[in-house]
């Protein structure tokens, strides 16, 4: 093969579909194809695409959202191109919303979401990722270059440096487990993408899928590479409050339509915390949930849109009204139970503009990267923008690329010679609820100096323990994920511990104010392991 992608969300896919009418492309999935981040997505895509709105708008939105973080080459280069991926989109033949004009025409109806002073998200109704991870999962199905490997957990990168080979420090492919004949294999490439998504399962409440384990962060700081501004985690301010929803999504578009929010007792909050109110940035919107809540001891506080006609909230959101049914909640009537969860992971593998990380060959694209279009906070549904410009930048950088062969005379079959079957996989599932417990009470939306020293020192013996498991067993899905997240937890603890102000995502009791000497600057972790700020 010429190129591995490993992961299989709106980033894989797009680079995968980009690149296969000259390359040979093998992408990974670690379950079905099209069980990831992207297929759950609700909100949409944000591009420039009408006329009262313009590139500079968008650029600036993206910049206040940040915080003072983002790096301002990225945010351009990403709306630049917005334009041009919706129409590769629409292209494919993604299903978007459309809306009729006043002269009997149709066009793309535009939605406003926190942050964005524009209507300017495009959307499928409110199943945005799913509309376009499945037309990408039909096209890549087709394309005779491209072969998918469902069911494929990646172990750990391949180098040139774990290899010992003289020259440049090189990406070589990766070790990866097949989960249903539970051998681990050679996947060896000149070109290897992490497109893995982001991290946020470390936290105990979550709106992402399961897969979401930081994997390409933590195997990319293994290999070598830097990461950056992994304290900067957004929580999404509204998942559905119910024991079986298992944090089920409600969109930020809910509140770009005029949902309010509301306490218990029916008051509106937002405006003491924000002019902008319920359409302020998500970290405003989550940490002013989260006071409340505390403040209060409520269990949750209230989304209301049930002021909009019926028709109009059925036909806007005719998915989460009729999830919403299933658990008992008409919102055409009623106000919905919302919590704030672990949602987007803002920082990531850091990359240049091609997509290129630290590691020659190796390529970041997605959430499991740093580009710097996202700084301190994530304006909402720019992310999937990221995903389609980084992928076709990677392709255009890759198609320009001519990696000498890899050797693999050289690489070694996986060595599984001096371990055994665990019998105590019970220690597995304790460890990670332990994690995840502690990351949310220590290092969730609102820190302080105590709790991430009560998180560092947690962090440090279960390291020596998943170290000790990880040398004797033979390893499992679960196993590879509980390495990973302990390590990403261990970034994220030490970031945050470096940061001694409050920006955007990062907010801290004993370092409430922002610090202008630290604006520009991002935490990077280098696999050396020190942190430096660049």
């Amino acid at each position: 093969m010429d190129v591995l992608i490993i992961g299989s969300g709106a980033a894989g896919l797009t680079l995968a579909l980009h690149l296969a009418a000259q390359q040979r492309v093998a992408v990974l999935s670690k379950g079905p194809v099209n069980e990831g981040s992207t297929f759950y997505a609700q909100g949409g895509v944000s591009a420039v695409l009408d006329r009262h709105d313009s590139l500079e708008a968008h650029v600036q939105d993206t910049l206040d959202a940040g915080a003072g973080l983002c790096d301002e080459a990225a945010v351009r280069h990403t709306v630049a191109h917005g334009p041009e991926s919706i129409q590769w989109l629409l292209d494919l033949g993604v299903p978007f919303t459309y809306e009729p004009t006043t002269d009997g025409r149709v066009q793309l109806h535009l939605t406003r979401e926190g942050g964005h002073s524009h209507r300017r998200v495009v959307h499928a109704a409110d199943a945005t990722g799913k509309a376009i991870e499945n037309t990408l999962v039909e096209q890549v199905r087709r394309h005779p270059n491209i072969a998918l490997f469902e069911h494929h957990i990646a172990v750990d990168l391949i180098t040139s440096i774990k290899l010992g080979l003289v020259g440049p420090r090189r990406c070589l492919g990766a070790y990866v487990l097949d989960l249903e004949s539970h051998r681990v294999e050679i996947f060896a490439a000149p070109s290897v993408v992490l497109a893995s998504g982001g991290a946020s399962k470390v936290y105990l409440y979550s709106s992402n899928p399961d897969g979401a384990t930081g994997d390409g962060i933590a195997m990319a700081w293994r290999a070598g590479c830097r990461v950056a501004n992994m304290e900067f985690m957004q929580f999404h301010p509204t998942c559905l409050f119910h024991p079986q929803a298992k944090s089920f999504l409600i969109s930020e578009a809910v509140r770009g339509e005029g949902g309010r929010l509301l306490l218990p007792d029916g008051t509106p909050f937002m405006e003491r915390f924000d002019p902008r109110g319920e359409l302020a940035p998500r970290d405003i919107v989550a940490r002013a949930i989260d006071h409340e809540m505390k403040r209060l001891g409520a269990d949750c506080v209230y989304l209301d849109i049930s002021h909009k006609p019926a028709d109009f909230i059925r036909s806007h959101f005719p998915n989460i009204y009729k999830h919403c049914l299933e658990y008992g909640f008409d919102m055409t009537q009623d106000p919905l139970p919302v919590v704030p969860a672990a949602h987007y992971t803002c920082g990531g593998v850091m990359t240049d503009l091609a997509a290129r990380t630290d590691l020659d060959g190796l390529y970041a694209v997605g959430e499991v990267a740093y580009t710097g279009l996202h700084g301190a906070n994530r304006m909402a549904s720019n992310s999937l923008l990221e995903c389609l410009v980084f992928a076709r930048s990677a392709a255009q950088d890759m198609g320009r690329r001519q990696p000498e062969p890899v050797p693999l005379a050289q690489i070694p079959a996986w060595d599984e010679s001096r371990v055994t079957d665990s019998d105590e996989e019970v220690v597995v599932a304790h460890n990670w609820e332990e994690l995840r417990r502690f990351m949310w009470d220590y290092v969730g939306i609102v820190r302080t100096s105590k709790r991430l020293q009560r998180a560092q020192r947690r962090i440090e013996l279960l390291q020596g323990e998943i170290h000790e498991y990880y040398s004797h067993f033979r390893v499992t899905n679960d196993l590879i994920e509980l390495r990973n997240l302990a390590l990403v937890a261990e970034i994220i603890i030490r970031s945050a511990q470096s940061r001694a102000e409050s920006r955007g995502l990062h907010y801290t009791l004993d370092h409430p104010v922002t610090d202008p000497a630290l604006t520009g600057r991002p935490t990077v972790v280098s696999p050396c392991p020190a942190i430096t700020a660049v």
